[in-house]
């Protein structure tokens, strides 16, 4: 194994890797700007002949785009930049060796709201021919096109360089004009990434919202999800089948977006050569993999499932993205690997390679004979590797967080408490490096969502906090996702009461076990996270004695009203619910029980939480006479992704911190 495959010095000039002493010698600032720092690596793909990497990297404000040629000597060759206000790349792929297809994601402020978009565009792996392969909206279209396309497939045989990939039809105005475009809704293009030919294979369908191809060239499942009179999508989602060489389609199955969950075989790929479909079903009250012939006879397999926990995630690897596991999280997320090849080298990389992490494949050449991969676990961000079937030889390609590779990470264990009626609660206990684990300072750090839950594994804001001495205890109250229907309950907003108590119980936990320093306790939350953070006080306003909330929920009835303007509104309403929960669950209308001196954070342009959100949580809590301190970010969305946002967050919020707690 050679330490660095592309090259140390080339590694250099791509991602900017500078060296990194421990951060426990390092002071707030630096120590804040390591861990707020984007992952150098935002996404990499292979080639199909296995001799190129693409690689999108952050830059100062915006992105690049980077092709590493193998057959020049590992040459990194800078293609092509995005600035942020144009948005973000979030995924690329190779449709031939010589052509690149990136996805690009921006929000739009219209003034009155703002609108996500996305775009399709395709360039050479040496920078030339740039085009958009999204269709140019004409000026007498009728309405937005916000939807830019997804690539469903770029194995087709006979067509290379051509892709499938949806496409927002949008009606146009017809007066003055018989060229004008008439269809309407999604529909399926042959699109030709060099000339831009475009042939409709799937004409546009109104109630369409996506399509999934057999990996081959063929669309055999549409979703179906239609929108009524009132501009609202339906509670029932159709899925459709083709049988091989039809074009009429059948229904497969329907499934019910409930105020809960979504019920009912939920396709998400199919396998040609089995002729079935594979998709997950909760009937049972967990989450199961399952599959469906897709003959007629509609037999149905049940392929996966795990006591306690849903079956959440399929595997698929190679240019026909075929189906080759599934996976489930229990205290740790397991692959179980339907192709032995793959199983096999699997766990003998996660022996082989340092601290026994966990192996994901990333893509795969042709012919799968060269495999990428990302090794990670709680202590390691995460590096990538090329593996050689023929050679059997495996090559360092990037870390995806070069300025942490010197600084030592808190390993992450996972614990469980008991709730106060007794309920035992799982979650994950990381510890800061060289203390004795008694008597620390304290973040308890309840996720996002709701419907989520945290997994062991590298975590950016976990490792600052322990790098700054804190315990942290993430705990998967009751509302989280991935423990079946009835650990979801009703959801983290109408059960509210359950879900908080049980994260108010893990800093119970933490002091009770002597971890914790009682008077040194702080909750800090993200999103769902930086609700539930607020909302601990409606319960006891004594146990935390600070509280960071980041981009939160504070008003469920505006959150509604937010969704509203959108298409799920009806099931975004359905999911917040109605009652007396919508006034005892909002921390706006709470800010009275709040002791606890309060640092908030928001983006401008946030399309989960609006920015509003926040800033009304700051009045209320200046209008009854409470510590606040709120801090906002123009023009970035929910996640915050910039580096000097990050790094204030971080360093702001471990100021004020130990402000508060008095360290």
């Amino acid at each position: 194994m050679s330490k660095h495959g592309i090259g140390g010095a080339v590694a250099l000039m791509l991602i900017g890797m500078g060296g990194a002493a421990s951060a426990g010698t390092d002071d707030l600032a630096t120590v804040a700007a390591k861990f707020g720092a984007l992952p150098a690596v935002e996404d990499i793909s292979l080639s199909p002949d296995g001799s190129k990497l693409a690689v999108v990297s952050p830059l100062p404000d915006g992105q690049g785009l980077s092709v590493v040629d193998y057959s020049a000597g590992g040459k990194v060759k800078p293609i092509a930049t995005i600035e942020s206000k144009d948005g973000r790349i979030s995924k690329c792929s190779w449709p031939t060796s010589e052509r690149i297809i990136c996805r690009v994601y921006g929000i739009a402020d219209t003034g009155a709201l703002l609108l996500g978009f996305t775009r399709n565009f395709a360039v050479n792996a040496d920078g030339s021919k740039m085009v958009q392969l999204t269709a140019r909206q004409g000026t007498n279209a009728l309405g937005p096109m916000q939807d830019g396309g997804t690539l469903i497939d770029w194995d087709l045989p006979d067509h290379p360089g051509q892709i499938l990939v949806s496409r927002q039809f949008v009606p146009e105005a017809s007066t003055g004009t018989r060229l004008a475009q008439t269809g309407e809704g999604l529909g399926v293009e042959m699109v030709d990434t060099a000339s831009l030919r475009r042939v409709t294979v799937e004409r546009p369908r109104p109630s369409a919202t996506s399509y999934i191809s057999d990996g081959h060239g063929q669309i055999r499942v549409m979703v179906s999800q239609p929108i009524d009179a009132t501009g609202n999508l339906s509670n029932t989602i159709e899925y459709l089948y083709r049988k091989p060489g039809s074009r009429d389609w059948q229904r497969l199955s329907t499934a019910s977006a409930g105020a809960q969950s979504t019920s009912g075989f939920t396709p998400e790929a199919v396998d040609s050569a089995k002729n079935v479909a594979y998709g997950f079903d909760n009937t049972d009250g967990f989450v199961k993999l399952v599959s469906l012939s897709l003959d007629g006879a509609n037999r149905r397999e049940d392929v996966l499932s795990r006591p306690g926990v849903d079956v959440d995630q399929l595997i698929q690897i190679g240019r026909s993205e075929r189906v080759v596991g599934a996976s489930y999280a229990t205290d740790r997320r397991t692959t179980e690997y339907f192709d032995p090849a793959l199983k096999a080298l699997s766990a003998a990389l996660g022996k082989a390679l340092p601290g026994a992490p966990k192996v994901d494949f990333l893509d795969a050449t042709q012919g799968e004979d060269k495999l990428l991969l990302i090794a990670s676990g709680d202590t390691s961000p995460g590096m990538t590797y090329l593996f050689d079937k023929k050679t059997r030889g495996l090559e360092e390609v990037l870390p995806i967080r070069p300025h942490l590779e010197s600084v030592s990470l808190a390993p992450m264990k996972s614990i469980t408490f008991t709730a106060q009626d007794g309920t035992s609660i799982p979650g994950y206990l990381t510890l800061p490096i060289g203390t004795s684990g008694k008597g620390l300072p304290a973040v308890v750090m309840p996720h996002g969502g709701p419907s989520s839950r945290d997994e062991w594994g590298f975590d950016w804001l976990v490792q600052f906090f322990a790098a700054r001495g804190y315990a942290v205890l993430q705990p998967n109250f009751r509302g989280s996702s991935g423990y079946g229907s009835a650990w979801y309950q009703k959801n983290g907003f109408q059960s509210w009461r359950t879900a908080i108590g049980d994260v108010n119980d893990a800093g119970r936990w933490l002091v009770k076990q002597g971890i914790a320093d009682g008077s040194k306790l702080a909750i800090v939350g993200w999103s769902y996270g930086g609700y539930a953070a607020l909302q601990s006080a409606a319960l006891d306003s004594d146990l935390f004695k600070a509280i960071v909330a980041v981009a939160p929920v504070t008003e469920l009835t505006m959150l509604r009203d937010e969704a509203s303007q959108y298409v799920n509104g009806r099931l975004v309403a359905q999911f917040i619910g109605t009652g007396a929960h919508l006034r005892e669950g909002s921390p706006a209308q709470n800010a009275a029980k709040i002791k606890a001196p309060v640092l908030l954070f928001h983006g401008t342009r946030d399309l989960n939480v609006g920015v509003r959100e926040s800033q009304i949580m700051n009045d209320r809590l200046k209008s009854a006479g409470k510590q606040v301190t709120y801090i906002e970010f123009p023009k970035l969305d929910h996640q915050l992704v910039n580096a000097a946002a990050r790094t204030r967050l971080l360093s702001e919020s471990d100021a004020f911190l130990r402000k508060s707690l008095g360290m």
